[in-house]
């Protein structure tokens, strides 16, 4: 059986540059906002799927800019290993946590908002951002 964990997930940016994260009820990790890619889906699609189930967002799935694959410790299935599809969606609409979401929380990208993250995040996801920013200032 796989250890593997195929995501779909959003490095969701604000106006003003700040990263959204969001943590499932009954656990610790903040991470990217994002799910699971079903079966014959589209890795665009089933983020649009999961952004608009969690956080009640609207995307068009053409309009996510891919960033790519990523791949680090699952933070809520031990012995698990995540590949995330990553993608960009910058909003500048408010997000209301839903599904399994019991929290979200704009964070500066340039620290980890005193927040628990998952690896994914933690050591892939927001160096990814950060140096990116550092490209294009």
């Amino acid at each position: 059986m796989s250890k593997t964990i195929r995501i779909a997930a959003a490095l969701l940016i604000g106006s003003d540059g700040q990263t959204l994260l969001v943590r499932k009820r009954g656990t610790l990790a903040f991470m990217q906002p994002g799910g699971k890619i079903d079966a014959g889906e589209q890795p665009a699609q089933a983020l649009a799927r999961e952004l608009h189930e969690e956080l009640g967002l609207r995307i068009d799935p053409a309009a996510a800019q891919y960033l790519g694959h990523f791949s680090a410790p699952a933070a809520n299935e031990p012995g698990f290993t995540v590949e995330a599809e990553l993608f960009e969606v910058r909003i500048d609409v408010p997000v209301t946590p839903a599904a399994e979401i019991e929290e979200v929380r704009w964070i500066d990208p340039a620290g980890d908002g005193g927040l628990q993250l998952a690896p994914l995040t933690r050591d892939l996801i927001l160096p990814f951002y950060r140096a990116s920013l550092t490209t294009t200032a």
